[in-house]
C-alpha cells in the first residue's frame, strides 16, 4: 500500500506540474522523471507505471472531473481553489471513477495528500467534495 501512495503522490506532483504550466501531461510526466534523475540519483529512475496512468488518466478526463467538482463546491470556482487542491480532487475522483479501490480508502488516500501539501481549512473542503461526488455516483449506481 505504501508503493500506491508513493505513486499517488508523484501523480499529484505531475498534475500540479501539468496544471500550473499548462504543458502537456506526457511532458509534465518527463520532466517528473528528469527532476529525480538529476537531483535523487544518477541512473534513470524506473518508470512508476501507476502514477503515469494515474496522470494520464486524470489528465484525460479533467474537463469531466472538473465539471464534478465544479457541482459539489458551492460557491468555489475551480480556477479559484488552491492548485494542489483541485488537483487533489482531481486525481482522487478520477480514481473513484475507476472502481479498482474501494472508495473510502481513494478518499482517505486523498486526505492524507491534502495533510501533506494543503492546509486544515483544504480538508474539510476535500473531504466534502469528495463524500458528495461519491454520495452521488452511488445513488446514481442503484
Amino acid at each position: 500500500m505504501a508503493a500506491r501512495h508513493r505513486s499517488r503522490k508523484r501523480a499529484l506532483q505531475v498534475l500540479f506540474q501539468w496544471d500550473i504550466r499548462g504543458e502537456s501531461i506526457e511532458r509534465a510526466i518527463e520532466n517528473y522523471y528528469d527532476t529525480l534523475y538529476s537531483e535523487e540519483q544518477e541512473t534513470q529512475p524506473k518508470p512508476d507505471r501507476f502514477m503515469e496512468e494515474l496522470a494520464r488518466g486524470t489528465a484525460e478526463k479533467s474537463a469531466e472531473i472538473d465539471r464534478q467538482i465544479e457541482a459539489k463546491a458551492a460557491n468555489w470556482r475551480l480556477e479559484r481553489m488552491a492548485v494542489v487542491d483541485r488537483n487533489i480532487l482531481r486525481l482522487a475522483i478520477y480514481e473513484l471513477g475507476r472502481s479498482e479501490v474501494p472508495p473510502p480508502v481513494v478518499i482517505d488516500e486523498a486526505l492524507e495528500l491534502a495533510r501533506q501539501f494543503s492546509n486544515d481549512e483544504s480538508l474539510s473542503f476535500i473531504n466534502g467534495v469528495l463524500d458528495a461526488v461519491y454520495k452521488q455516483t452511488q445513488a446514481a449506481g442503484e
